[in-house]
């Protein structure tokens, strides 16, 4: 995610190792008559990566009856990969999932049950409302790993120093997100750096469409629109501030889930995920300490509403697999068992993402190293603790309202840009028969 080569090379290396495993999802014996099973994991950060492969390895010594194969996949290729695995009846057995996806995909048949593949007794201990995102009509069709906050305002002490701002006092409101955005802007130094196109922000601003209305811009039972809440002007009135008087860069300066301009000095304040953490712990331990957090302004400076959603990974089993049991002792395994793999993991990306399950929530707390990472008390009292789970109705509304967001950064008109994302919502209502699926 740093550049786009790197995203190259990585999109050729996964490209090239999948082939290789093209074969993966057709169920043959393996060595020594053992069952071949198949994970597909989304591509994250290189230690993320590294983890995964040892948990397979891990996997594949601790027993004798199924052979783990393990495919790294990169993020931009993997809805085409999958849906060119599904169509060829190659698709794995157990593969990693967003937790907005969940329903969705229990709701067409694309995964399956894990109730009565892994005893109840291994989903204990773990948060109800997490356990809630993966729930579908009465069953759970998915494992939780992690929940992190999709928005944290990060921003530099010394360029608030520099700028004569209290580097202690990080804006609270939308409207001193722009009076501090104005005054750190430089040629060199960008005052904002968040999300600045229709996907990216369709995603990364969830949150702010809950603070900006009190709800999404489509009703809880997924029936009607409610973009043309005259609420969410304000939200877009932002973007198109913020955009067009020169706050944010007229060109990224890298991905929203790129934390790299803040530790290089080209961002005063970034809007990122909490696991832009890990990222500038490994890369920028200089800067550390001119670093602060704090929740995302909200429009009103009201800290208890929400600016960020709670969203994360899941395992989950493929509708297809013809070894499903093993794959749901896999994602049991790994999730369920002992603590001690799953710490690892978190101590990896630097405690820059939370566990929903109280064991491991309790084994992180009394690992020392979590003190390495200076704001996560911070973006867990703040940030976690008022932040709504990921809408689970079709991406293609969010899509929608990211748009809207997109035209009122460009400059258009904002009442038009609504009315516009509340028309396609209600197409996509009918279009994909959403009334009544939402809760």
């Amino acid at each position: 995610m740093r550049t786009q080569l790197i995203r190259l090379i990585a999109a050729v290396a996964g490209a090239t190792v999948l082939a290789a495993g093209c074969g993966s999802g057709a169920k043959t014996p393996a060595q020594g008559g053992k069952a071949e099973i198949t994970l597909w994991q989304q591509k994250f950060t290189d230690q993320e990566d590294a983890w995964y492969k040892k948990a397979v390895t891990a996997f594949n010594k601790a027993q004798d009856k199924v052979v783990l194969k393990h495919v790294i996949v990169p993020a931009d290729t993997w809805d085409q990969k999958m849906k060119a695995a599904q169509a060829a009846g190659k698709a794995p057995d157990v593969y990693t999932v967003n937790y907005s996806k969940v329903p969705g995909f229990a709701r067409t048949g694309v995964i399956q049950a894990l109730d009565p593949l892994i005893p109840a007794e291994k989903w204990t201990g773990l948060q109800e409302s997490v356990l809630e995102s993966v729930r579908y009509k009465g069953q759970k069709y998915a494992y939780p790993m992690l929940v992190e906050p999709s928005a944290v305002l990060f921003y530099r002490k010394d360029l608030f120093t520099q700028a004569g701002l209290d580097p202690n006092r990080p804006p609270a409101t939308w409207q001193e997100l722009i009076d501090h955005g104005k005054k750190l802007t430089t040629k060199d130094v960008a005052g904002v750096v968040t999300a600045a196109n229709q996907i990216d922000m369709a995603w990364s601003t969830w949150g702010l469409q809950w603070n900006a209305a009190g709800h999404l811009p489509i009703t809880d039972d997924w029936s009607a629109p409610q973009a043309t809440d005259p609420k969410y002007k304000q939200l877009l009135q932002v973007y198109q501030t913020l955009y067009q008087e020169g706050i944010m860069p007229k060109q990224p300066l890298a991905p929203y889930a790129d934390a790299n301009p803040l530790g290089q000095g080209k961002a005063a304040m970034m809007v990122c995920g909490s696991w832009a953490a890990s990222v500038l712990l490994q890369d920028y331990p200089k800067v550390v300490g001119n670093i602060g957090v704090a929740a995302l302004p909200s429009f009103d400076g009201d800290t208890t509403k929400p600016t960020a959603t709670l969203g994360g990974w899941t395992l989950v089993v493929d509708a297809k697999s013809k070894n499903a049991q093993a794959a749901a002792d896999f994602a049991s395994w790994l999730l369920a068992g002992d603590t001690t793999l799953l710490g690892e993991f978190f101590r990896n990306t630097k405690f820059s993402k939370y566990s929903p399950r109280a064991a491991v929530a309790e084994a992180i707390a009394k690992d020392p190293a979590a003190a390495e990472n200076p704001w996560a008390k911070t973006i867990e009292d703040q940030v976690v603790k008022y932040a709504k789970a990921e809408p689970a109705y079709d991406w293609a509304v969010s899509l929608a309202f990211g748009k809207a967001i997109e035209k009122a950064l460009q400059g258009k008109d904002i009442d038009q840009a609504l009315q516009a994302a509340d028309a396609e919502i209600k197409t996509l209502i009918a279009k994909n028969d959403l009334a009544g699926q939402g809760s």
